[in-house]
């Protein structure tokens, strides 16, 4: 499944992207089975659709649509910036075996350890773009921010 690990953390990063020129909290996903078939992807709507739960990992599994839950197994989900205690629950509830995280400097929760203890593979890539448009949104917007993860 690495081998697909380029394009899901581009179309992840473009997902945030996109979250970010709405107005949004630039955190986006993308799901990808190991045939590499992108399944899914999205990004943070709390703002734009004043959800309390459409975090960037939720809305790639809503934009997913339904799947068997076999399905869920053979998948890699793939997140701007570390999960928080609600998406690794989802992670954890469809049994995605695979996250790859793009930053972990942002934000860093114990999502990753509680996935790792519950045998999920976490590898975090510490990418420079997810860091900067993260970096940048929370220092535009601090209140948006802490809003966002329950502060």
């Amino acid at each position: 499944m690495e081998q697909w690990d380029s394009l899901g953390m581009k179309v992840a990063y473009q997902e945030a992207v996109k979250g970010f020129e709405e107005g949004g909290v630039p955190i986006g996903g993308c799901l990808i089975d190991d045939k590499g078939n992108i399944l899914g992807s999205g990004h943070n709507m709390r703002f734009q659709k004043g959800s309390a739960t459409l975090h960037g990992e939720i809305s790639t599994l809503e934009n997913c649509g339904r799947l068997k839950g076999s399905v869920y197994k053979n998948c890699t989900l793939y997140t701007t910036l570390s999960p928080c205690d609600m998406c690794t629950g989802a992670i954890l509830l469809y049994g995605i075996p695979r996250c790859v995280v793009g930053e972990n400097i942002n934000f860093k929760g114990d999502g990753e350890q509680y996935l790792a203890e519950r045998g999920c593979e976490v590898r975090v890539v510490d990418d420079a773009k997810c860091k900067t448009i993260m970096k940048q949104f929370i220092d535009e917007r601090p209140q948006d921010w802490f809003e966002d993860i329950g502060e």
